[in-house]
């Protein structure tokens, strides 16, 4: 595994820098998790295999039935997998998955109770102790803990979102919740209170406290939908789903706060049709921004000032689909995968990592309506979880 992981970052360092035509990238494959929306052509979580010599994406296998997989994350070790589905209960599920490392093949682990209805997000902390989910339908969150087999345990930690002080309460939405790179903070994108709320983590015992102060309040109406730390850990990027902007943050790690820095536009200024943001993702480099736009069926390519983490948008490509709710980067740093959840496919773009701007690289699949996608380094896989 570390043989692995020292061959990743060096492969991310050839991303982010000009490689000569005689240079030939290691032919190291990666397995590519599929989360999809329930549909005629689509029954949950399905498997692909990414060449990153070539760029060749694989025809999908369905490696899960599930209903409404809304979202899927790794854990650290590349050994377990997690899903969130909303089947039409009245409150969803969290399910764990044993990932076959030659393969890619899941083995279902076990059910719990998402402890809200709606759930769309989730994210396994950096040890990989337990699993924090945000259910959008009750706007709340809660923490799981995860067994030393990656079975998951009850919600030890359920937190009810609410408004406090608005002349006209607000409806909460839970959109989204991620870990710094300390493992110290989570932070919870609200779309119906407009605000980024902040929590206190205790990985050990799966507990989440609000932290002091409990949120950071963005502009009214915004809709703040997902949320990226850059990998430095001295900044932060969230995109608005409702005015199709991204703001970025100072973070402060030593005491969990995020001051607002920037705000820029996802859309060209000729744009005028509706639109509205899914997705966002810093580069492994630290050196760019993505974010996917769903109307104008895009993708909105920022860099990143190392020194102020300041945005300078770059432009946009075409995710040559509809609906673009969801994209993934390669750990490498090479490839994205725009998910069009409304033209039923996944396509390739490569990434220049000098200047950050996504090629198509002429490889699209078909997928019934996806919308999540995560990676798994083949080799990883292998690794047991502890």
């Amino acid at each position: 595994m570390k043989s692995y992981a020292l061959l990743i970052a060096v492969l991310v360092g050839l991303a982010g820098s000009t490689v000569r035509a005689d240079v030939k990238l290691p032919a190291l494959r990666q397995h590519v998790y599929i989360g999809t929306y329930a549909g005629p052509k689509s029954q949950g979580i399905y498997h692909a295999e990414l060449d990153l010599a070539t760029g060749r994406l694989t025809q999908p296998e369905l490696a899960a039935q599930l209903a409404n997989c809304s979202f899927l994350n790794v854990d650290p070790s590349g050994a377990r997998l997690f899903a969130v589905s909303d089947e039409g209960k009245k409150e969803g599920g969290v399910l764990a998955y044993a990932i076959d490392g030659p393969t890619g093949k899941l083995t279902r682990l076990g059910e719990q109770a998402a402890c809200g209805s709606g759930p769309c997000h989730l994210v396994v902390d950096r040890s990989g102790r337990c699993v924090l989910v945000a259910s959008y339908g009750t706007g709340t969150v809660a923490a799981l803990a995860i067994h030393s087999d990656g079975s998951l345990a009850n919600a030890t930690s359920v937190i009810q979102h609410e408004d406090t002080g608005s002349p006209k309460p607000r409806s909460p939405h839970a959109h989204s919740i991620n870990v710094d790179a300390a493992n110290r903070i989570a932070v919870a994108a609200d779309l119906g209170l407009d605000q980024l709320r902040l929590y206190r983590l205790d990985p050990e015992h799966a507990q989440l406290t609000p932290h002091d102060p409990p949120f950071v309040a963005v502009k009214s109406g915004s809709g703040p939908r997902h949320f990226a730390f850059h990998p430095g850990g001295k900044f932060a990027y969230s995109n608005m789903e409702t005015t199709s902007e991204v703001i970025a943050f100072v973070y402060d790690e030593s005491h969990g706060t995020l001051r607002e820095r920037q705000t820029l536009s996802t859309l060209p200024t000729h744009f005028q049709g509706n639109n509205s943001t899914a997705e966002i993702q810093v580069h492994p480099s630290g050196r760019f921004v993505y974010v996917s736009n769903r109307g104008h069926d895009s993708i909105a390519m920022f860099s990143v000032d190392p020194q102020s983490g300041q945005l300078t948008a770059l432009g946009h490509q075409s995710t040559e689909g509809k609906i673009p709710r969801n994209f993934g980067i390669d750990p490498t740093g090479q490839y994205l995968l725009a998910a069009n959840q409304g033209s039923n496919n996944i396509v390739v773009f490569r990434i220049d990592g000098q200047s950050g701007r996504l090629t198509p690289t002429g490889q699209t699949i078909e997928v019934g309506m996806p919308v999540c996608v995560k990676f798994v380094p083949i080799s990883a896989a292998l690794k047991p979880i502890r």
